[in-house]
């Protein structure tokens, strides 16, 4: 019996217009290779009734809550449909960035330094004990939701005056967040699939950092593959993104996101188990540099499909 594939799409996150178009690029794609797939957009069709439509793959092009933090992943489990991507463990891990950087500090790889909050304890807590803990991390700071991607209510802080609002912000989209230490150097991202690391991408924002505004609005930021490091860093990086894969259980296609300090460290941010998928997202740019293209890309994950 021919494969009828259905292409998770839309959902009901922050991240909803960002899967719309991951969704119907691939779901386009999959369409030119002559394969039988259809949208299923998650915020309207009861996906209980999935097999009813005869479907026996899904291809999860979905994003944030509801998408990739294992909800969707544990009913597909329970209609025994294979999907794409991480399974349910290594999908609601790395949803959470707490936890993430739990797992990853444990087995002995390096985080980005953090403070982590809950809505209910900084109700409860003054401003000058929050003060005093991120005292130790100085000036500029990142506060970011700690269960959103897409740099979605993600802020820079230059001064105190503005920390309030950027958790207030931060709020808006998570009861759970993180301030970061700000870190001085290069971003990069490296996609894994299937366990192997493909070329390394270095980000160079138009902004003041990589916003969502710098990743989805602006015609400025720049993206560098090769990455223009040198042989021995690029290995390394990859040898970390693999490891950090490998760690939160991830399988199929996943893009680990690292930034290096100016004494050349490198620190883990966060994994990404649904990456973007337009032609102008950073898996494809990577899986074109590693010598295969978008389509083939496509076909690779949906192969990986369990």
């Amino acid at each position: 019996m021919a494969e009828k594939i259905a292409v998770l799409l839309g959902g009901v996150s922050a991240e909803r217009e960002i899967s719309l178009k991951s969704g119907n690029v691939v779901l386009n794609t999959l369409r030119q290779l002559g394969i039988n797939a259809h949208p299923v957009d998650t915020k309207y069709f009861p996906l209980l009734k999935i097999k009813n439509k005869g479907f026996n793959k899904a291809f999860i092009a979905l994003h944030g809550i509801g998408g990739e933090d294992g909800t969707i992943q544990g009913m597909l489990e329970i209609l025994n449909l294979p999907y794409t991507g991480s399974g349910v463990m290594a999908s609601s891990i790395s949803i959470d960035k707490l936890r993430t950087k739990q797992l990853w500090k444990g087995a002995g790889l390096v985080v980005s330094p953090y403070i982590f909050l809950t809505k209910n304890e900084y109700t409860t807590t003054t401003d000058i004990n929050l003060f005093k803990q991120i005292k130790q991390f100085g000036l500029p700071l990142i506060v970011k939701p700690s269960t959103e991607g897409s740099s979605i209510g993600i802020s820079k802080i230059n001064n105190l005056n503005m920390l309030k609002a950027a958790i207030d912000l931060a709020f808006y989209y998570s009861d759970t967040l993180l301030i970061e230490k700000w870190l001085y150097g290069p971003e990069y991202t490296v996609t894994v699939l299937n366990g192997v690391a493909l070329p390394a991408i270095c980000i160079l924002p138009s902004g003041n950092f990589y916003d969502y505004n710098s990743k989805y609005k602006s015609n400025n930021t720049q993206y560098l593959c090769p990455s223009g490091l040198k042989k021995e860093l690029e290995f390394e990086l990859s040898d970390i993104a693999i490891k950090a894969y490998n760690v939160i259980g991830c399988r199929g296609c996943a893009r680990v996101d690292i930034i290096q300090d100016k004494n050349k460290q490198f620190y883990l941010l966060e994994i990404n188990t649904s990456p973007g998928m337009t032609k102008k997202s950073l898996a494809p740019m990577a899986a074109a540099k590693a010598g295969f293209s978008f389509s083939e890309l496509i076909m690779r994950i949906l192969e990986l499909a369990i």
